[in-house]
């Protein structure tokens, strides 16, 4: 069996843009490791999860790892919840949350606290808002993970609670159980509301309500907020809530449905559940840093040191999806382009490629003309092995629109892969 290579480049698909000749970022860069695969492989599209549906990464990724995510999702809060370490109860309540700005009115002027929100900052509101925030009917476990994001597990002193509550969080939706992104919404914060008449729900979403509003009194009083304003910053005065589960997911592993055995780079917590939960060995990395030669340097030499162990890699970078979030196109490409060169031109130039499939997509597209996830499909390329070369020699948008594997749903790409490394 041929070693498997499967990344995943965190929103790398892109609309084009007016300002830059109506090209997007993966069309200007400068790739030539990427390029080189695109000319020895094959090229198509993907729908991470199906057509129509801006995903988030979690649902995603649990396509990508060829599980029915209709079947098997249950919110990503569970799995950030157990990325962390925490036991998770079916009637449990668990959300994704953001630290984010609040102005006059409800409305938000950050969603992210300004992107510059420091561990110690994040660590020490959170610690103010376990020890201060009290709950009438439940109890509660807040926890800051990287940044802005955080994770919020309630518990209900009596009976159990329902992930069937909307989001606070504008910017994101739901499309039956899968969580999405929305191009277009109202910045304000949004209450809590039950989407079923049960018990349950109006408990979970009066709880929700009540802890966003108790948290909320804490954040303004608090002296890091105070402290971040004298300096010219943004505070993390309000919480925001997405994503509900109220029961971890049950895969069976990649090795029972597969029979392989997998090693994994995750950056994200909830990347890090997912990967857990479907039976993958993670692979320890350090934090990036935000020196990209030195953090896709180091992948791509994990990359080279492991891959005997296992019979695939799978690597979720998540560089490209953030600059897009902020709209920064030349940012987008730099990083793209750092991904080529440190990461890519550390691995292919060490590998016979006849002894390996490499898979190369994308989650998601975040287009920076809409700084937010779309339902466009996301370019790939399959490469090495017996694989004949499909003609195309530009990694993109348009030249995966051009290339001959056609469209692909997201859950029918690993077992694509797995098919060719036994050939």
């Amino acid at each position: 069996m041929k070693k498997i290579i499967y990344i995943i480049l965190d929103g790398l698909g892109d609309r084009p843009h007016p300002d830059f000749e109506n090209k997007t970022p993966l069309e200007v860069a400068n790739i030539f490791y990427l390029n080189q695969l695109a000319g020895r492989g094959q090229l198509g599209l993907v729908y991470p999860v199906e057509k129509d549906i801006a995903p988030e990464s979690d649902v995603a990724v649990i396509s990508l790892l060829g599980y029915d995510a209709h079947k098997y999702y249950t919110g990503r809060g569970p799995l950030e919840c157990f990325a962390e370490g925490w036991e998770v109860r079916e009637g449990d309540l668990a959300y994704r949350v953001n630290f984010a700005t609040l102005g006059k009115n409800k409305e938000i002027i950050d969603r992210r606290v300004g992107r510059n929100l420091t561990a110690r900052e994040a660590t020490l509101l959170a610690k103010e808002i376990n020890e201060k925030v009290k709950l009438t009917d439940a109890e509660f476990i807040f926890k800051n993970t990287l940044g802005h994001r955080g994770v919020l597990l309630l518990r209900a002193k009596r009976g159990k609670l329902s992930a069937k509550v909307t989001n606070t969080d504008p910017a994101y939706g739901k499309e039956g159980v899968f969580g999405v992104a929305k191009e277009k919404f109202e910045n304000f914060v949004q209450r809590c509301l039950p989407e079923e008449d049960t018990f349950s729900a109006r408990l979970s979403a009066k709880l929700t309500n009540e802890f966003m509003e108790k948290s909320q009194q804490i954040l303004e009083e608090s002296e890091i907020n105070k402290k971040r304003i004298k300096e010219g910053k943004l505070p993390a005065n309000v919480i925001l809530t997405r994503d509900a589960g109220d029961r971890l997911p049950k895969f069976p592993s990649l090795k029972e449905r597969w029979g392989v055995n997998f090693g994994c780079f995750v950056e994200m917590p909830v990347e890090r559940g997912i990967a857990l939960l479907t039976g993958m060995e993670i692979v320890d990395l350090p934090p990036p840093t935000g020196d990209f030669a030195k953090d896709y340097s180091l992948r791509a030499e994990k990359v080279l040191g492991v891959i005997d162990k296992f019979d695939g890699l799978y690597l979720h970078l998540k560089g490209p999806d953030e600059p897009a979030h902020d709209g920064n196109f030349v940012k987008k490409k730099e990083i793209i382009e750092a991904i080529d060169k440190f990461f890519f031109g550390n691995i292919l130039p060490h590998i016979d490629l006849s002894d390996y499939i490499i898979a190369v997509t994308s989650d998601h597209s975040t287009p920076c003309i809409l700084k937010a996830h779309s339902a466009d499909p996301v370019p790939l390329i399959i490469c090495g092995g017996n694989i004949e070369a499909g003609g195309v020699r530009n990694f993109s948008e348009k030249g995966a629109r051009e290339g001959n594997l056609g469209e692909l749903a997201g859950k029918a790409v690993l077992p694509r892969l797995i098919e060719l490394a036994h050939l």
